[in-house]
């Protein structure tokens, strides 16, 4: 759902650009809650797990194609805040060094794609995990809830921007129509994956999982025929190594370039949604070219090299990295920093009756 340069006209553009910066500003300081060591680097991986996600596109029907958007799935697993600035990073890459989303219109892709699929998603989220059962099955049912209604709310919000700004005459309400249907199937896509990696992670480290933090649900005893809480204990702190996220975010790492390098070459080549939806109503009849398109790394391959698989899979590999390591740099630069020497949380826990 990348909006190119040219759809949008310039006052509404400029205006989306403020409020993307306001909602990025208001992200860097919710971000500092959210981060701790452990978490930053885990953001950082998110950042990057997404970037090589949505490089592989999958057939949603009708020559049309979609890729993850990401927002529910950065939201869930290290805080809405700190989502909103993962997919923003990984935008910022697309944009600069891809020749993908266009540049006048990143404040609008920022917007849709980063701070609606993230606000959205995790208000879902946290209304269910409110009332379902508190055990882990809960968080991954959430999870794909929250995901699948993320990307049609995406697709409404850029008809309603483009009702705003739109540089082309098109009937809105087929626009409208088009948009949500398609991205609705997108959207189960975007929730199929969101709730396969939640599931992943939250069951090797729930503690990890900033949707799991206070779904421990109290354990009950029955005394003469009534149930009751009982007595709880205090917390054992495990190991600091044991808490360590190392392992995880190599593994996380290792499957982000696995996806981006390899997996990619088999992606779906059909247009995605949004692309596929311009060509039919003429709202592409303005595009421009991007301004980055002379980039080496342009269009997702390595200026240079004619082998297309070792292009675009070095390119992916090259996006993976970029994204890992400025994302984990600006997550370590928001981070909390400890108040004291000695100081430990317990980490948060689910319980296993999934």
């Amino acid at each position: 759902m990348h909006v190119p340069d040219g759809f949008i006209n310039t006052p509404v553009s400029a205006v989306a650009a403020v409020v993307a910066a306001g909602a990025v500003a208001v992200s860097l300081r919710g971000a500092r809650r959210e981060l701790d060591e452990r978490t930053a680097p885990l953001a950082g991986l998110v950042a990057a797990f997404i970037f090589a996600v949505q490089m592989l596109n999958f057939p949603v029907g009708a020559g049309t194609s979609g890729h993850l958007l990401g927002g529910a799935l950065a939201a869930i697993l290290v805080g809405p805040y700190t989502g909103v600035l993962c997919v923003s990073v990984v935008l910022l890459m697309q944009g600069i060094l891809f020749a993908d989303g266009g540049l006048t219109a990143l404040g609008v892709n920022i917007g849709v794609m980063a701070v609606v699929t993230t606000v959205v998603a995790y208000v879902v989220f946290r209304g269910l995990v409110t009332v379902l059962p508190k055990v882990r099955r809960s968080v991954t049912v959430s999870a794909f809830v929250a995901a699948l209604i993320s990307v049609p709310a995406a697709a409404a919000a850029f008809t309603l921007v483009y009702a705003i700004g739109g540089t082309t005459d098109v009937p809105l309400g087929s626009v409208l129509t088009a948009m949500v249907g398609v991205h609705t199937l997108i959207g189960i896509g975007e929730a199929a994956i969101t709730a396969a990696t939640v599931g992943a992670v939250i069951a090797v480290r729930p503690d990890l999982v900033h949707g799991a933090r206070g779904l421990t649900a109290p354990l009950k005893l029955r005394i003469n025929g009534r149930l009751v809480d009982a007595p709880t204990a205090e917390p054992t702190l495990a190991p600091v190594a044991a808490r360590s996220p190392r392992r995880l975010i190599l593994a996380g790492l290792g499957t982000s370039l696995l996806l981006a390098g390899v997996v990619s070459f088999y992606a779906s080549a059909n247009p995605d949604g949004l692309e596929k939806i311009a060509a039919d109503k003429g709202i592409d009849a303005r595009a421009e070219d991007h301004a980055a398109a002379d980039s080496p790394l342009a269009d997702y391959g390595v200026e240079g090299l004619t082998d297309a698989r070792l292009s675009g899979g070095l390119a992916g590999v090259i996006g993976v990295g970029v994204t890992v390591v400025a994302g984990t740099g600006i997550f370590w630069a928001v981070r909390k920093r400890p108040t004291g020497e000695g100081e430990a949380t317990s980490p948060s826990s689910v319980p296993e009756n999934a």
